[in-house]
């Protein structure tokens, strides 16, 4: 929605200039000037450590297109996703972003959806897609289950695991459970998967899963309070641990944050011209 005709007619002319003429064809490239090694100091700012901590996600994806140019779609809709598309350097790509500034950025059922037709827009166009990832998990409660957040969150799996275009992800900070998988995780066939040094890849957060892992330990102790305190700390240390992901090949590397642009750029030249067949048949069976 805009203000005015003009300023309206004028947006769309700059969406129709990111996408391609039709499915056969590349998207168009438009070289900005924006130096794809350009720093990104101001990410390390942007992203608070503490995973209590909210902030906007769209500030980080300015960060780190060309000349912070992000056309954002169906911005009012589900807003602890975000989606839209933009350039790096000059190549269109589709963007798909948790929200820790709406609901902590978990996926409910509409976040979900939301995803999912944009990732199959993007790849019905030729469009490669950038997941920036910080997701504690799906969003718990008796209406999200009657309402089938199960099925319906297999939406965003099945569009993701569908796509044939280049896939890169980057895990910023949390990325839990079933929510990060579905995310473009490694398990699904993300072509590059990376993570900041400051990532959480694991099933849950460290108290809930210390409460789980070591209860007996914790039961047993005479200050339970002290002993669940160094079980949560130990569980940080051993398997929370930046690097543990990428020991357990869940990514590729892990990066500096100021670098993101610069990774992301190369990632995707090095998948410009990638070419994936899917299985022959009549057509999938996606969820409903």
């Amino acid at each position: 929605m805009y203000d005015d005709e003009e300023t309206c007619i004028a947006e769309v002319r700059y969406l129709l200039s990111m996408l391609p003429q039709n499915n056969r064809e590349l998207p168009p490239v438009a070289h900005t000037g924006d130096p794809v090694d350009r720093p990104g100091d101001s990410l390390l700012d942007l992203v608070p450590v503490d995973g209590s901590r909210s902030y906007d996600i769209r500030a980080v994806i300015e960060e780190v297109v060309d000349d912070g140019e992000f056309m954002e779609v169906h911005a009012t809709w589900a807003q602890n996703i975000v989606v839209g598309l933009a350039r790096v350097d000059g190549h269109t790509v589709g963007v798909v972003a948790n929200q820790p500034a709406a609901m902590a950025g978990v996926l409910d059922i509409k976040a979900s959806e939301k995803g999912a037709r944009f990732v199959q827009f993007c790849d019905a166009f030729n469009i490669p897609l950038v997941t920036l990832v910080d997701v504690p998990g799906f969003l718990p409660g008796v209406d999200q289950e009657h309402e089938g957040i199960i099925r319906r969150g297999a939406k965003l799996l099945y569009a993701y695991c569908n796509a044939t275009v280049p896939r890169v992800s980057v895990v910023l900070r949390k990325a839990y459970g079933g929510a990060y998988i579905v995310m473009d995780s490694r398990s699904i066939g993300a072509d590059v998967a990376l993570a900041w040094p400051t990532n959480e890849i694991a099933v849950m957060g460290a108290e809930g899963a210390a409460n789980v892992v070591f209860r007996r330990e914790i039961a047993a102790a005479d200050d339970p309070d002290a002993m669940r305190q160094e079980k949560i700390e130990q569980y940080r240390r051993e398997l929370v641990h930046p690097y543990y992901a990428a020991e357990r090949g869940l990514v590729d590397d892990v990066i500096d944050p100021r670098q993101t642009r610069e990774v992301l750029a190369r990632s995707l030249g090095m998948l410009l011209h990638k070419h994936t067949d899917l299985p022959s048949r009549k057509h999938g069976n996606p969820p409903q």
